[in-house]
């Protein structure tokens, strides 16, 4: 039976891997960091079959121990600062945990154990301003934020200790993955969670930033199925995985919305468009400026080809499912919220 180490496990991709490496019999380890009040967050469902350690990404000490404690034969590192938005504000936590995270859990597995297989979470926005379209292994990166700064170090120093150490280290490049257990900051959750409040009747409308912005979306369930066929493989490599397709923030609103039965029109331009409910003339979506970045990604879409014939990875939740599974959720929890707050 294998050993199984995640950082980052009470998050969204932290459950679903949980889950599936539960499923195919793994022990799992998890790495908490200690707070006054424990939070399971997405595996509270589960946290019974999880081994917990208390550790922390900018602690190696704390990393080394969490290794001897759990003897992984895999460490899957999805801890970091993940919110796009926030690296600005928080710009040295977020290279504290994203960057030299990444270091502090290779040395650990380098000391403990170095023939554990690695996992490293580098993303799409490391490729930023976009050099070309769509984007595979090879395109060179052009990060826009702290974040995909830091992702890209993060990433390098990964291939930098496969190489130097011989270890088997790999980073999936995921472009955007969504689904029900995303957190509220999240454009697409901020989305669905305001189109099931809109149409119960507790919310006028969803102030986002720039409409335009395409992305690459798919389902967080798929994707860590992706991270796991990497660590089976006989020799180490770095992935992209994605649909292939990209559809702008304004597509996923209208999406949403027709999930929930309710037809939106958008009009206007810019910082003056606006998102109409066509039955009632009310307007359900503004843009804010507030929402925009100091640096705008416009497009991402990723090119799967190699994750498909390497890994014989594929993705099995379309777009359409993702968000009507999303809105679905929402609802319900929503109504949940009605009735509570009326007993």
């Amino acid at each position: 039976m294998k050993n199984a180490l995640i950082t980052g496990i009470n998050g969204q991709d932290g459950s679903y891997l949980a889950e599936l490496l539960l499923e195919k019999g793994y022990n799992v380890y998890g790495i908490m960091r200690r707070k006054s009040v424990v939070d399971y967050g997405n595996v509270e469902h589960i946290k019974d079959k999880i081994k917990f350690i208390y550790a922390d990404m900018t602690d190696v000490v704390s990393l080394v121990n969490a290794m001897k404690v759990s003897d992984a034969d895999e460490v899957y590192n999805l801890a970091a600062q993940s919110f796009v938005a926030t690296s600005w504000e928080q710009p040295l936590a977020t290279a504290q945990i994203d960057a030299l995270g990444v270091t502090n859990m290779l040395e650990a597995i380098r000391m403990v154990k170095p023939s554990c297989k690695f996992y490293q979470a580098s993303t799409s926005e490391m490729f930023g301003l976009v050099q070309e379209i769509p984007q595979k292994e090879t395109t060179p990166f052009y990060p826009r934020s702290p974040y995909g700064v830091a992702k890209v170090y993060g990433h390098w120093i990964t291939k930098n200790y496969r190489e130097s150490y011989d270890m088997f280290a790999c980073s999936g490049i995921l472009f955007n993955h969504e689904s029900e257990r995303r957190g509220k900051e999240f454009v697409t959750r901020k989305i669905t969670d305001a189109v099931a409040r809109i149409k119960l009747g507790v919310q006028d409308h969803v102030e986002l930033g720039n409409l335009s912005s395409k992305r690459d979306w798919g389902h967080s369930k798929d994707y860590v199925y992706a991270m796991w066929l990497m660590l089976q493989q006989d020799t180490a490599d770095d992935y992209v995985v994605a649909t292939g397709e990209t559809r702008t923030v304004r597509e996923f609103v209208e999406t949403a919305f027709a999930k929930a039965g309710i037809e939106v029109e958008f009009s206007g331009e810019g910082m003056n468009e606006i998102g109409t409910d066509k039955a009632t003339g009310k307007v359900v979506v503004k843009v804010n400026p507030d929402f925009f970045r100091p640096a705008e990604v416009d497009i991402l879409i990723g090119d799967p080809t190699k994750a498909d014939t390497v890994l014989g990875w594929e993705r099995k939740i379309k777009f359409d499912e993702l968000v009507e599974r999303m809105v679905k959720n929402d609802l319900e929890l929503v109504e949940k919220e009605i009735a509570y707050n009326n007993l």
